[in-house]
């Protein structure tokens, strides 16, 4: 009698569990929200009291929110910021952190969250300061203004036009580094181009063999170590990119199976092929200038960190 009493005790929370979980499952799967109808219909073993006490928990818990669809009542799953968000927040937070939020991995600076806001500078600050040591938002430091901080959701990684992507440190554009790299991906293209003269006979042969993939010259990259940061096939491609545009590379596309060349098709990626060439004429003065070569100019404009008036390279052109 006592064995049959304990096994009765111990049956109740597990199956309470494998209820709760699998309401959780249910929701994930279906971002618009389960029914009770879905519910019952997957789970049918579990009775009405069962399946209540169960969603009861998870409102409680701030693990899914009950919402009207239509003419039905529907439950979705929290967003897990906001449930850290519940605890505590008032109102003010609640909006704050909506606009942060809608901001993306851009992030959006203090005067922008006070215009949308319409609440004092005090009151944002104090909001802020209090999302930060909930970790539910960050501070990260824009490389467009280094005085000024854009925030963001604590998950998110910053987009590259806040950090700058592999060429900034701490704000400052390594310049040094990017030359390196310039270097070594020439290095590797005419060590190619070399061989391929070397090796073959035929002057077409000799051509198509000196050309590689951009995903060969990162590798080669990566695996010489002169990067304290993980270099994506991106960043390498915006170096290559310097060297055609200072005439010592060409570009070749392949196209994918099933896509136009300069498209892209669900088959597959094109291919971009690189290789060292002799210019048969000196580029024009205008790529000759930084500007023609900088893998940055995008960035550049006058007050911003990369601007004219302080790039150290336009100084020493002109000097010279």
């Amino acid at each position: 009698m006592a064995d049959e009493l304990q096994v009765t005790i111990k049956k109740e929370p597990v199956e309470g569990l494998d209820l709760e979980t699998r309401i959780l499952e249910l929701c994930k799967n279906s971002p618009d929200g389960v029914d009770d109808a879905t519910i019952i219909a997957d789970m049918p073993q579990f009775d009405a009291k069962q399946r209540v006490q169960a969603i009861n928990r998870l409102l409680s818990t701030a693990r899914i929110d009950l919402l009207k669809s239509g003419n039905k009542l529907v439950y979705k799953l929290k967003d897990p910021s906001s449930v850290s968000l519940a605890k505590g927040s008032d109102n003010q937070e609640k909006v704050v952190y909506q606009i942060i939020k809608e901001a993306g991995n851009r992030g959006i600076w203090i005067r922008d969250i006070r215009y949308q806001s319409n609440l004092l500078l005090t009151q944002v600050n104090k909001i802020l300061k209090s999302l930060e040591s909930k970790k539910v938002i960050k501070a990260v430091k824009s490389v467009a203004a280094s005085k000024k901080k854009v925030y963001m959701l604590y998950e998110l990684e910053p987009d590259s036009s806040v950090t700058g992507g592999a060429w900034y440190s701490d704000q400052d554009f390594e310049s040094e580094f990017v030359e390196v790299l310039n270097q070594q991906c020439f290095k590797f293209l005419s060590e190619r181009a070399a061989n391929a003269r070397e090796t073959l006979s035929a002057p077409l042969m000799q051509r198509n063999a000196s050309f590689a993939p951009s995903t060969d010259v990162w590798k080669y990259i990566s695996e010489l170590g002169i990067s304290k940061v993980k270099l994506a096939v991106d960043d390498i491609e915006t170096i290559l990119d310097t060297l055609i545009y200072d005439g010592k590379v060409e570009r070749s596309i392949v196209a994918a199976p099933g896509s136009s060349e300069g498209s892209s098709s669900s088959s597959g990626k094109n291919t971009k092929l690189y290789r060292a060439i002799k210019p048969l004429i000196q580029p024009t003065g205008l790529m000759r200038m930084p500007c023609g070569t900088c893998p940055v100019f995008d960035r550049c404009s006058e007050g911003a960190v990369i601007s004219p008036t302080n790039c150290v390279y336009m100084k020493e052109w002109l000097e010279y």
